[in-house]
């Protein structure tokens, strides 16, 4: 890859960008690791991303707040789950941008690609930006300057996907890890990379290894060509990307909530990171992102001390922690649980 000029660069229109700018928010995750301490919290079922754990927005109000300061409403597409998209409306009512029902969760490569067929039948030129919406992230303002510079990196490299990640500061069996390969250059303060590999949550010796070379934590936010995304997918994932063709075809037709149906009725469960993004580490670019918390909050320990490391108050009960770590402990065999509670994080970010 070549590095870019900076009279290149600053020649760059953000204006002429932001037209065929998406946002792809993701919110069809169920949220099981969580499920225990929301469920004796809230006294019902309810993934993370629609939890309020401290203010008053929850985390996909979160999410749709920072995309939108990027990209209008009107081009944001948010995927949500069959049983959830009452909660989803309700939450995101009032801040406009469309919202698709996957019929059941396969898993994140089509919770991807579905949304993205949307975007695809409104805007073929289209630049899109992919956001988990359960994640943590402090300060937002610095994340979003970090996918303005991803934005702009892809006008440059329109054949490669940008890939948000954070530095480890320590081994996290939760989360995937980007290999780092060769130096690309600076954007503002952050510094773009070739990728050499990828591993979606390793065994604990190949997490430590990792660390002992240049790694970051992928974050999941990837900004991307919608075009490059779909050519990339076909050479991937080719029977998933045809049936999401079929759908593109009956997208605002007659035909189209017929036809969703019918291709989920036969679609194959597949994994983004582990079942696309590992196949095609060649055509990927990390952007690693500096000053910015993260976490995923996949366990309540994480939420309670991220939330306190920056002086929030937590909105759930934090007495019972303890009690969720005894109960999953009597759930797994001996080896698992030295593997799961030795790696308990001490990275909180947000």
């Amino acid at each position: 890859m070549t590095t870019p000029s900076t009279q290149r660069w600053n020649a760059h229109c953000d204006e002429a960008i932001i037209a065929h700018l998406w946002s792809i928010v993701l919110a069809g995750g169920e949220g099981t690791r969580l499920a225990p301490m929301i469920k004796q919290w809230l006294g019902e079922d309810r993934p993370k991303q629609y939890c309020t754990f401290t203010g008053t927005r929850s985390m996909l109000q979160h999410t749709v707040d920072r995309a939108d300061r990027l990209a209008d409403s009107s081009r944001r597409v948010t995927v949500v789950g069959a049983g959830h998209e009452d909660l989803a409306r309700r939450q995101l009512g009032d801040r406009g941008g469309s919202i698709v029902v996957q019929p059941v969760n396969l898993g994140t490569a089509p919770g991807v690609f579905l949304p993205l067929t949307y975007v695809r039948a409104a805007d073929p030129d289209a630049t899109v930006v992919i956001y988990p919406s359960d994640h943590f992230v402090q300060p937002e303002e610095q994340l979003v300057e970090a996918v303005r510079h991803a934005v702009r990196a892809v006008e440059l490299f329109k054949d490669r996907l940008i890939l948000l990640g954070i530095e480890p500061d320590s081994v996290n069996l939760d989360y995937g890890y980007i290999q780092l390969d060769r130096y690309v250059g600076g954007y503002g303060a952050h510094a773009l990379w070739d990728v050499g590999r990828f591993a979606e949550k390793p065994e604990r010796h190949l997490a430590a290894t990792f660390l002992m070379n240049r790694v970051l934590w992928n974050t999941m936010i990837i900004v991307a060509k919608g075009e490059t995304l779909w050519k990339l997918a076909t050479s991937v994932l080719p029977s998933m990307v045809r049936q999401f063709e079929t759908l593109l075809l009956a997208v605002g037709t007659s035909r189209e909530s017929q036809v969703l149906r019918d291709i989920y009725e036969t679609m194959p469960s597949r994994n983004f990171s582990i079942d696309f993004l590992e196949y095609v580490p060649h055509k990927v670019s990390a952007l690693d992102v500096k000053n910015i918390l993260w976490s995923d909050w996949g366990r309540p320990e994480r939420i309670i001390q991220s939330l306190r490391g920056i002086g929030k108050t937590p909105a759930f009960p934090t007495e019972p922690v303890g009690s969720y770590k005894r109960r999953r402990r009597r759930t797994m065999s001996p080896a698992i649980e030295r593997q799961s509670w030795q790696s308990a994080p001490g990275q909180i970010n947000q």
